[in-house]
């Protein structure tokens, strides 16, 4: 266990609001953005529901003074494989999301890389702290 730095608690608590919004709205409002944004309906419920999960994780994390270093690092590893993901879907062929789409899909990696980066910051600035 180490003592969460105040960097890294702040960096796990703006990926929960991002994450908890993106959760909601995509899970209650699948059958509106599915149009809007040329996405399948069912691809942005499930993802919507996955970060519901996600987000439980992340908000218990950045609630508590103390962190196990490997849950932090799976937080940050899975942000970062999201990015990844994320851009290789628009890549695939897979889906067809129209211009409005696709800038809500990059968007979207680009924040959660940049909240990958601030929580990997944040957990280098805590790793000289260890919790009794």
């Amino acid at each position: 266990m180490i003592i969460a730095s105040p960097f890294l608690r702040r960096a796990l608590f703006a990926d929960t609001i991002f994450s908890g919004v993106g959760a909601v709205g995509m899970a209650l409002d699948a059958g509106l953005l599915a149009p809007l944004l040329n996405l399948p309906e069912g691809l942005i419920r499930e993802t919507g529901l996955i970060l519901i999960a996600y987000t439980l994780l992340v908000g218990w994390l950045a609630m508590r003074p103390t962190v196990q270093r490997g849950l932090v690092m799976a937080v940050i590893a899975i942000n970062a494989a999201w990015t990844v993901a994320s851009i290789a879907l628009l890549f695939s062929g897979a889906v067809s999301p129209n211009l409005l789409g696709e800038i809500a899909v990059l968007a979207q990696a680009i924040a959660t890389g940049v909240l990958a980066e601030l929580q990997y910051i944040g957990l280098r600035r805590s790793a000289g702290m260890v919790a009794a």
